[in-house]
């Protein structure tokens, strides 16, 4: 696969999560949260977008997110739970984009805020119609999900080389 071929990440924020007496990273998803992942897998799917590759948190809420997310998909992309998207900073985030391998095409990401609102962002150097307006009012729910294009590696992921195509949430 060439390394100018169009690609696209999409960036999932968790389900809403239950405030319980577990660690952070323990925390499951409340019960409103177990009914929104499968509508935004159902959401993900309308895409149309064939994922080559999901990267996971560890997190208990984002394993929960994908678990009910990805039966709606048409097919299972590998998935690696990855220990650095938990509590990743926009730098730690651009950091795992750009360790994936040039055969992914089409990158799914599970991960939390800020760090999920806060790469669209800084990725979306250009957008289509008001999805990036839409993201900003909303502060990027959980469950929501954005949609980035961009042409070249995944080395050369950084701030301003993706276009924002979509964004949807829950509710909005």
């Amino acid at each position: 696969m060439s390394v100018d071929t169009p690609r696209r990440i999409v960036l999932l924020r968790h389900a809403k999560a239950d405030w319980s007496d577990e660690s952070d990273h323990e925390r499951p998803l409340a019960e409103r949260g177990r009914k929104d992942a499968p509508v935004a897998g159902r959401r993900l799917s309308e895409t149309g977008i064939p994922f080559d590759l999901a990267l996971c948190s560890t997190a208990v809420r984002t394993r929960e997110t994908w678990k009910l997310a990805v039966p709606e998909l048409p097919q299972r992309p590998r998935t690696v739970y990855e220990d650095r998207l938990y509590e990743a900073s926009l730098g730690e985030l651009i950091a795992v984009l750009n360790e994936t391998s040039d055969e992914v095409s089409d990158l799914l990401v599970i991960g939390h805020n800020p760090g999920m609102h806060a790469l669209a962002d800084a990725l979306a150097g250009d957008v289509e119609g008001d999805a990036l307006s839409r993201m900003n009012r909303s502060g990027f729910p959980t469950s929501a999900f954005a949609v980035l294009t961009f042409n070249g590696s995944w080395k050369s992921v950084e701030h301003g080389v993706g276009r924002l195509t979509a964004f949807w949430a829950p509710n909005a």
